[in-house]
């Protein structure tokens, strides 16, 4: 539910039939009834009730893991993942879960080997968000402390949810199908 305390001056996000959320400052209050005056110019009179909040100090670029947003609600949310978007980070964390933003392109330079190199044996969170973190962490726990794992890939027809699992199980393929010897073998 959205809050119904808003004073003149609170910046606010409110639905627009165009563009999903909007945001603005609110310049008048009427009842249960806001004017919100958007960083588009527009004026808006919304209902307190569909109104939520907005942070006047989120970073330009965004936030890698979402549960670092002052207020975690759709527009929010959507608004991380869209700022992250336009500088080219396709993946964002809510703390263990990682959302990824289908790019519509191929992005090879995020997949090599010296970018599974880097996340190997790395704590989930302390790199960049990626889907090598994610089976990084799988695979430790499954092997250091012999507890079973899962990934659950979801997401709707063309979110990119046969990629993230080829991601997923080519970094799974390169920790388990590695040798110490001149023998060269390969899980994938």
């Amino acid at each position: 539910a959205a809050s119904s305390t808003f004073m003149i001056g609170s910046h606010v996000w409110v639905e627009d039939p165009s563009d999903a959320w909007v945001d603005g400052e609110v310049i008048e209050i009427n009842g249960d009834e806001i004017k919100v005056q958007c960083t588009s110019n527009k004026t808006v009179v919304a209902k307190t009730s569909s109104a939520y909040p907005n942070d006047p100090e989120f970073p330009p670029s965004g936030v890698d893991d979402m549960t670092k947003l002052a207020y975690l609600h759709e527009p929010g949310v959507l608004q991380n993942l869209k700022c992250r978007y336009d500088i080219n980070e396709i993946y964002t964390y809510t703390g263990s879960i990682l959302i990824a933003v289908n790019p519509f392109q191929r992005l090879p330079h995020l997949y090599n080997m010296q970018v599974m190199k880097k996340y190997n044996g790395v704590a989930l969170g302390e790199l960049s968000p990626h889907p090598f973190a994610v089976a990084d962490s799988a695979y430790r726990q499954m092997i250091n402390e012999s507890i079973s794992q899962a990934i659950l890939v979801s997401g709707e027809s063309g979110a990119g949810k046969t990629e993230s699992t080829k991601m997923l199980m080519r970094y799974l393929a390169y920790m388990g199908g590695r040798v110490d010897n001149a023998e060269e073998r390969s899980v994938e």
